[in-house]
């Protein structure tokens, strides 16, 4: 039980961080997906900027080990913008989906619900689709290719990772905002992330995604398959882990007196209006689509982007590509002011 309590610990604190940020709110993703907001991609680039680097140094003490997603194109690809789209239609993605739910957005609830049909769809699919994934190129990252020579793997490593803090830097700039919310929330999830990966920790990455489908297998009795098998030690991980997030993000919702039940948020009603029925169709659609987008690529937010970008691994940073692709394409047809 205390590895449980453990798990639950760390997510807890992943909840805190991306709470403290608002990085879990609808206005805030959508906002990214319309490039009115970049709070999300600013503290993404700093998350894997510092952890790039800060991974690289406990890897190199033995401390911990690389776990890196396999560089498989069409999965990486398709799902990519798959999961970009759903993530505009939705405004969360599969980590901050309970942190919002915890907060008491109805919406969230209902993109849970998607996400969990989606997962379960994706499952009973999972056979056929292996065609559609391929080709599967391996575990490339920069250790990969250069790790035999560890003076330039460091030298690489760093440089990339200080590139990518100065990208993040710039692009604040740019936005003109004297907010620093998002660079703390991006070095403290590089380290929590750092400290997941430890081999006295989990000695894995932060990851969500993969518990939509472990939790709707187990509801719907669909356990009997290879592809549960495969994901049944990792989703039940991510499942307590987001435990752990939702009731963190409730508990300080509920002390600041910040918790509230509502559907409509301000900028989706600014866009789409104020119908609930309309937002409840695109909620559960969303989340369907994000899950399985998730699925298919093998990794979502947490797993692929910021785990798989901290290890600068090939097929996780492509999966980024793609995934801004389809969040920016959808959100800018999306989110046409209506009349």
């Amino acid at each position: 039980m205390g590895n449980i309590y453990l798990i639950f610990v760390l997510g807890g604190l992943f909840g805190l961080i991306i709470q403290y940020a608002g990085l879990n709110r609808y206005d805030v993703i959508s906002g990214q997906s319309g490039l009115k907001d970049n709070t999300v991609i600013k503290t993404i680039l700093m998350a894997i900027g510092v952890g790039a680097i800060l991974l690289s140094v406990i890897i190199g003490l033995g401390w911990a080990s690389f776990h890196v997603k396999p560089f498989v194109l069409g999965g990486v690809a398709l799902g990519g913008l798959i999961f970009g789209s759903g993530m505009a239609l939705l405004g969360y993605c599969p980590g901050t989906l309970p942190i919002s739910a915890g907060e008491g957005s109805l919406d969230a609830w209902i993109g849970i619900a998607g996400g969990l049909l989606g997962g379960w769809v994706y499952t009973l699919l999972v056979p056929h689709l292996q065609w559609l994934r391929g080709p599967d190129f391996g575990k490339i990252s920069l250790h990969s290719m250069v790790g035999d020579i560890p003076e330039v793997y460091y030298a690489v490593a760093a440089a990339i990772g200080v590139f990518f803090i100065l990208l993040a830097v710039t692009l604040n700039k740019r936005d003109n905002t004297s907010d620093r919310k998002w660079w703390i929330a991006g070095i403290l999830l590089a380290v929590l992330n750092a400290i997941v990966f430890l081999h006295g920790m989990a000695n894995r990455p932060i990851g969500a995604s993969t518990s939509y489908p472990y939790l709707a297998d187990w509801l719907g009795g669909t356990t009997d398959n290879a592809y549960f098998d495969k994901i049944q030690k990792p989703g039940h991980w991510e499942m307590i882990f987001l435990f752990g997030a939702m009731l963190a993000a409730f508990v300080v919702a509920v002390l600041r007196k910040r918790f509230r039940l509502r559907l409509i948020h301000s900028r989706w009603e600014k866009y789409k209006g104020n119908r609930p029925g309309k937002r409840i169709f695109w909620a559960f659609a969303g989340g369907f689509i994000l899950i399985f987008g998730a699925r298919t690529a093998g990794g979502c937010t947490s797993g692929h982007i910021l785990s798989g970008g901290m290890q600068l691994a090939a097929g996780s940073l492509v999966f980024t590509l793609f995934v801004f692709a389809g969040l920016v394409l959808t959100g800018k047809g999306f989110y046409r002011k209506e009349k």
